[in-house]
């Protein structure tokens, strides 16, 4: 797998881990793939890979417990990591439809359970080219 590194991100968001709060996270991806200069189509992909993450992750919250998500920009990329706390061991669905699908969208994906936390993180590329005319606000 081709995941970018663990630094620190350039954006984190916390709400409730709740599934009417995807729509907030979807938006905010979308927001910012815009600055990177994402296509129209880009975006759209963006905005379902992070409600299939969120699918994935969202069963295995603790009662009570905050969806956060960690979105790393860079030339023409954008990591997202969503995670909630657990009460125990969750062991990764490989097999899920919104893993296949997630996997479909993303260059590539991440599942990881541990220490009372599920993650899954995924990297999504522009289909603009790196030398591509338009420059975003890392450009």
């Amino acid at each position: 797998m081709d995941l970018r590194s663990p630094a620190k991100p350039d954006v984190v968001l916390r709400v409730p881990a709740d599934s009417a709060y995807v729509s907030v996270l979807r938006t905010m991806t979308a927001g910012l793939a815009a600055r990177l200069d994402f296509t129209v189509d880009d975006i759209e992909d963006l905005r379902i890979a992070v409600g299939e993450a969120c699918a994935l992750v969202l069963p295995e919250a603790a009662a009570g417990g905050d969806l956060e998500a960690e979105f790393r920009l860079e030339h023409g990329a954008l990591t997202v990591s969503v995670s909630v706390p657990t009460e125990g061991a969750s062991a990764p669905d490989e097999d899920s439809f919104a893993r296949q699908v997630l996997s479909t969208l993303a260059t590539s994906t991440s599942a990881t359970a541990a220490d009372h936390r599920y993650e899954v993180t995924f990297v999504t590329e522009s289909s603009v080219p790196p030398d591509g005319a338009r420059s975003g606000v890392l450009g």
